[in-house]
């Protein structure tokens, strides 16, 4: 075969191909959502003159195609292994750390000076409008650096912690990175996703009495309860291969104690806990039954105390530790709130009688948190 042979039949080859996965496409049809990567997937977009002649229309089909291309979990995977083999130490954004961690890559580029003294005074307002705690988590890739591959750039969180600080009257600041980096060699943070685990949220907890002044309830480490061995989170999702299997875990003493949890002003549940999470990808919706814009939790308390928590998906696992404490507990992600927050808050406390806890990790902090006063 000539050159011009070899070039029409790798020509002919490309556009098989193609034609072949296009067919594909066309008849498994859009989905909606990956439960691999526990999210929703792009959907096909409007054609618009000026979408297309703006930019937007090429941007978002290109972004609907790599959703919806045709076995796109497979190709993860296939992506995965030849970058492993080519001794790649990042992919898709996630570190391959040291004892099967892996964990997710934060720029120091990421995130600015100015980025940080906008929400920390954000955060100063509020903090002194409601007297508010503030509990700001660093993620594992800062609280186990050790873990991280050799020279890996990572933003340091320190940094956003040391401003939090300065804006917060030191006896509402809990200092939750000295609380973790006293334990960092333990199971903490989730090897394959991006939380903590209910370890972690307890030495976190203990921190919050400690500060706030309140009276540990004395939780059991060794009798906690494994509800699944079988946990691949979301970092594992961007790579899509076997991996050593997380576990989770939750105190036992937190589902002993009667409550009535209600989400979004409509369902009412008895637990804090949803076990029918626990069968599908998304397992850490487990804790508060994944997340809602808003959520009250009544307890058998009755010592009039009540507490409005300002928080990110790290809450979740954490709110039920605080059960004892409290007779009134209500939740807001900020994600999903889209009203005026202190009128929302004034229902339910006055500034001087309600509690009030700010806790995000880091990142989602600089990335999520707002408010319309």
């Amino acid at each position: 075969m000539g050159e011009k042979g070899n070039a029409a039949f790798t020509v002919a080859m490309l556009a098989a191909v193609i034609l072949l996965f296009t067919v594909a496409d066309f008849f498994a049809g859009d989905r909606l959502y990956s439960e691999a990567e526990n999210r929703i997937l792009a959907s096909r977009p409007e054609f618009t003159l000026q979408g297309l002649f703006g930019g937007s229309f090429t941007s978002d089909y290109e972004e609907y195609v790599t959703d919806q291309f045709v076995g796109r979990d497979k190709w993860i995977a296939i992506k995965t292994m030849t970058e492993i083999a080519l001794w790649k130490k990042e992919i898709n954004g996630v570190y391959l750390g040291a004892d099967g961690y892996l964990l997710e890559q934060h720029l120091p580029e990421q995130y600015t000076v100015s980025q940080e003294a906008k929400k920390t005074a954000m955060l100063g307002r509020l903090a002194q409008d409601w007297n508010a705690m503030v509990m700001l988590v660093p993620t594992a890739d800062n609280v186990m650096r050790f873990r991280l591959p050799p020279n890996a750039p990572s933003y340091d969180q320190r940094r956003l912690l040391e401003r939090a600080s300065q804006m917060v009257d030191d006896s509402r600041y809990v200092d939750v990175y000295q609380a973790l980096q006293g334990h960092a060699q333990e199971e903490i943070y989730y090897r394959t996703d991006h939380h903590w685990t209910s370890l972690g949220a307890y030495y976190g907890y203990l921190a919050w009495a400690e500060k706030t002044g309140k009276e540990p309830f004395p939780y059991q480490v060794t009798n906690m309860v494994t509800v699944s061995e079988d946990f691949l989170g979301t970092l594992h999702s961007r790579l899509n291969l076997d991996w050593r299997k997380d576990r989770i875990q939750y105190f036992r003493e937190t589902d002993q104690q009667a409550v009535q949890v209600v989400y979004d002003l409509q369902t009412q549940k008895d637990s804090c806990y949803e076990p029918a999470y626990l069968e599908t990808k998304n397992q850490y919706g487990f804790f508060l039954d994944d997340n809602h814009a808003f959520i009250e939790i009544h307890t058998e308390n009755r010592n009039g105390e009540s507490l409005f928590v300002l928080k990110d998906s790290y809450a979740n696992c954490f709110i039920p530790l605080l059960l004892p404490h409290y007779e009134h507990i209500y939740v807001v992600d900020l994600r999903y709130f889209k009203g005026r927050l202190y009128g929302l808050m004034e229902q339910y406390g006055t500034r001087k009688e309600m509690d009030v806890l700010v806790l995000y990790n880091c990142v989602h902090f600089l990335e999520d948190f707002w408010y319309a006063e």
